[in-house]
């Protein structure tokens, strides 16, 4: 079985890495590996990371690319791969450009496609833009739906949808249960992060922030950065990371707003053994993103996301996640919160992960295969180990 797995941006790599490589390691599977380089800077870092290397790399981002532009070019690039490879199945991943066009190429010449983290919801078009549109096409072309969660089947079904559906946990759980292994059992990795970032002192509270959806450009983000700014004035003790995404929407407005305040570190994008050394080190995660609301309550950190809704609500049932929005007095006051109150910081750290167990890539190959599985079902965990490299100190 010839199995074609396609990504192009940050998140679509670090969630496909585990797959990927399952794959690779299953006789009777020929794994091709084909990149769009939709985040280039950041794409390659998670490639190098996971050993990975692509047998087709289409490269199709242009300087201020409009997404019509960037789809065709991705569409049009899949389509010639396609027809050189010839796979019996398409892999795609979430709700990206990337994921969409792909899965529509594949379906066009009928070839099989699989969905991996199908069925996440919010039921607005317009949050987040343009994923959910884009989760929901990839969905009904679909042949295999592995939804990771019974939330997720649940959306799947009420949609009356043709294709088979598998709960089979995120696999970025995957991902990132073996990045803290290797963070654990290797300490000169560690080390090596903390060397870079000699600033993040062990005893001092840190704010992780990471924001970049589209539908926070403009107004949404000056209201953010008018938090972080907020905060960082009456909280001088409280270090605020800001890793600023390379888009220049989101680059242009953090810098006008928060550069050069003492307490703020506005640094590049990190590759992600980085980011996850810091969201282990952090007090508490303040986000627009999806894929850390995954992450963070394996680790038991806190997390705010500044959005009004969310297709994960598994976590914000659990009370791992609270949804803020973007008002700037809704999120000074539940950061404050969290600083204020040990037992409500507490509270976030539950033993349970509704996302994944770190066997969802497994389920996945065994589903491609036709073999049995037996489905993901969320269940009490311990939580992941807290880091244990000690934070190396400024001299």
């Amino acid at each position: 079985m010839k199995v074609a797995s396609f990504f192009g941006t940050r998140p679509e790599a670090i969630k496909m890495a585990p797959l990927v490589t399952a794959l690779a390691r299953t006789p009777g599977i020929h794994s091709v590996v084909c990149v769009t380089g939709q985040h280039r800077q950041m794409l390659d870092q998670v490639m190098d990371l996971f050993g990975l290397s692509a047998d087709h790399d289409m490269a199709v981002m242009q300087p201020s690319q409009t997404l019509n532009g960037l789809f065709a070019r991705v569409m049009a690039g899949a389509d010639a791969i396609l027809e050189q490879e010839k796979p019996d199945y398409v892999l795609v991943h979430g709700d990206t450009s990337t994921a969409t066009a792909c899965a529509l190429a594949a379906f066009h010449r009928r070839i099989p496609v699989g969905h991996v983290e199908a069925g996440l919801r919010t039921g607005d078009l317009a949050q987040p833009f343009p994923e959910e549109m884009n989760r929901r096409v990839v969905d009904v072309v679909s042949d295999w739906m592995f939804a990771p969660t019974q939330t997720s089947r649940a959306n799947l079904l009420a949609e009356n949808l043709q294709g088979r559906i598998a709960v089979t946990g995120n696999t970025v759980i995957d991902a990132l249960a073996a990045l803290c292994t290797r963070l654990d059992t290797h300490p000169t990795l560690a080390l090596s992060i903390a060397a870079r970032y000699p600033w993040v002192q062990a005893q001092r509270r840190m704010l992780l922030v990471t924001g970049h959806r589209r539908e926070n450009f403009g107004a949404g983000f000056e209201s953010i950065c008018c938090a972080l700014a907020s905060l960082a004035q009456r909280h001088p003790d409280l270090l605020i990371v800001y890793p600023v995404h390379f888009n220049p929407a989101v680059r242009s407005v953090v810098q006008a707003m928060l550069a050069g305040r003492d307490n703020i570190r506005l640094i590049e994008p990190l590759d992600y053994a980085d980011f996850v050394w810091f969201m282990r080190h952090a007090y508490a995660i303040l986000t627009d993103s999806g894929g850390v609301q995954e992450e963070a309550p394996y680790l038991g950190k806190p997390v705010l996301v500044m959005r009004d809704v969310t297709e994960r609500p598994e976590a914000v049932a659990a009370g791992t996640v609270l949804l803020v929005g973007t008002q700037q007095e809704r999120i000074v006051s539940q950061v404050e919160r969290l600083l204020a109150d040990p037992d409500h910081h507490a509270s976030f750290a539950r033993k349970i992960n509704p996302y994944g167990d770190g066997h969802a890539s497994g389920r996945i190959v065994q589903a491609l295969l036709g073999q049995p599985l037996q489905e993901f079902m969320a269940s009490p965990i311990p939580p992941a180990p807290a880091a244990t490299v000690p934070v190396q100190q400024p001299a």
